[in-house]
């Protein structure tokens, strides 16, 4: 729930909590936040576990795809080839990777670019009242 929160963030709800409830109230709302979450908590796995109960193996097949929705948003381009093309053998990407050298050897620089060349210039700006150039393949 709280993942993407860091310390740096929790001192300030701490600080800011101190001086909005001050130093005597503060342990009691701690104890009252705490066993409000607990009891929600408590809650959830009870309802979870009446549904279980109640639909038995109904239940699985309604969780089946959200896992199989969860097991795609790990999918890399790469997994998605290897599972679905290649039956699972990644063998074939590997000796793929290993044929083809990487940039540096290809290029001899450091940059990906071949033959030295620097990185391509941003276009210039427009003078005043000039109109921009229209890709007409692009709309």
């Amino acid at each position: 729930m709280f993942s993407n929160v860091g310390w740096s963030e929790m001192m300030i709800l701490l600080v800011a909590a101190l001086v909005i409830l001050g130093p005597e109230r503060l342990p009691g709302a701690v104890r009252w936040t705490t066993g409000a979450l607990r009891q929600a908590r408590d809650y959830a796995s009870g309802a979870t576990s009446q549904l279980k109960q109640e639909l038995g193996p109904e239940f699985d097949e309604l969780r089946k795809p959200l896992a199989e929705l969860n097991e795609l948003r790990g999918m890399s381009p790469r997994a998605v080839v290897t599972k679905h093309l290649l039956g699972g053998d990644d063998s074939v990407l590997r000796d793929l990777e290993n044929a083809v050298p990487d940039k540096q050897q290809l290029f001899g620089t450091s940059s990906g670019m071949p033959g030295g060349l620097s990185k391509p210039q941003p276009p210039k700006a427009l003078e005043n009242n000039e109109r921009p150039p229209i890709d007409y393949d692009a709309t």
